[in-house]
C-alpha cells in the first residue's frame, strides 16, 4: 500500500458551483516542498497521486476528475478540472486552465492566464503562455512555443522549435514545424504546412495544401491557397 505524502488540513473552501475543495498538507518532502507545508486545494484524493514528487501549492485548485501524478506541479492559482491529466514533470502555474479531457505532460510548461481544454495535448518541452488557447485536439510538441494571444484547435500539430504568437491561428488539419513562426493576425488551416525556418506573418491566410518551407515567408496580406508553394519551395525541391 503506498505511503500518504498528504492529508486534508480540515479547512475547506466551496466553489460556486457546490464543489467542496479540500486544503492539504504535506507529510514529507518532496523535491523542493517540505514535510508540513500547507499545500493547494483539492476536491479529493482521486486529483493527487500519493506516488511521485507531484504536488498541488498556492491557490491551485484541482477537481472533478481531474488527475495529478508523476513529479508534476500545479502552482500560484491555476485550475486543473474536468477530466484532464498533467503528469511527468509538467508544470500548471500562473492563473492557466486544463479542462476537459486534456492532457500536459513530459517538461511541457502551461502558464500565465493559458487555457488548454477539449481533447488537446500539450507535451514534450513545450511552452504555453500568455492568453492563449488550445482546444480541440490539437498537439503542441517538443520544444515548440505558442504566445501571447494565438489559438491552436482542431487536429493541428505545433511541433519542433516551432513558435505560434500574436493573434495567430492554426487550425483545422495543419501543421507549423522545424523552426516556422506564424505570428501577427496570420491563420494557417486546412492541411497547410509550414515548416524548416519559414514565417508566416501579418494577414496572411494559408489554407488548403499550401506550404511554406525553407527560409520562405508570407507577408501582410498574402494569401497562399489550395496545393500552391512557396517559391523558394519548389525551388529546393527541384534541387533535391
Amino acid at each position: 500500500m503506498t505511503e500518504k505524502k498528504y492529508e486534508f488540513t480540515g479547512v475547506t473552501r466551496t466553489m460556486p458551483d457546490g464543489t467542496i475543495l479540500h486544503e492539504i498538507r504535506l507529510l514529507r518532502d518532496i523535491d523542493r516542498f517540505k514535510f508540513g507545508d500547507v499545500g493547494g486545494w483539492i476536491e479529493s484524493e482521486r486529483n493527487l497521486s500519493h506516488e511521485g514528487n507531484c504536488w498541488v501549492s498556492g491557490s491551485a485548485r484541482v477537481y472533478g476528475l481531474a488527475r495529478v501524478y508523476d513529479s508534476a506541479l500545479v502552482s500560484v492559482s491555476a485550475r486543473v478540472f474536468g477530466s484532464a491529466w498533467v503528469s511527468g514533470s509538467a508544470e500548471i502555474s500562473g492563473s492557466a486552465e486544463i479542462s476537459g479531457s486534456a492532457v500536459v505532460s513530459g517538461e511541457a510548461c502551461v502558464f500565465e492566464e493559458a487555457c488548454v481544454f477539449g481533447s488537446s495535448r500539450v507535451f514534450g518541452s513545450s511552452r504555453v503562455f500568455g492568453g492563449v488557447r488550445v482546444f480541440g485536439t490539437a498537439q503542441i510538441s517538443e520544444s515548440a512555443e505558442i504566445s501571447e494571444s494565438a489559438r491552436v484547435s482542431g487536429e493541428a500539430r505545433v511541433s519542433g522549435y516551432a513558435q505560434v504568437a500574436g493573434y495567430a491561428q492554426v487550425a483545422g488539419y495543419a501543421q507549423v514545424s522545424g523552426y516556422a513562426q506564424v505570428s501577427g493576425y496570420a491563420q494557417v488551416s486546412g492541411y497547410a504546412h509550414v515548416l524548416g525556418e519559414a514565417r508566416v506573418f501579418g494577414a496572411s491566410l494559408l489554407s488548403g495544401g499550401a506550404m511554406v518551407s525553407g527560409g520562405c515567408g508570407c507577408v501582410g496580406g498574402a494569401d497562399v491557397i489550395g496545393s500552391d508553394r512557396c517559391p523558394r519551395a519548389e525551388q529546393e525541391e527541384k534541387n533535391d
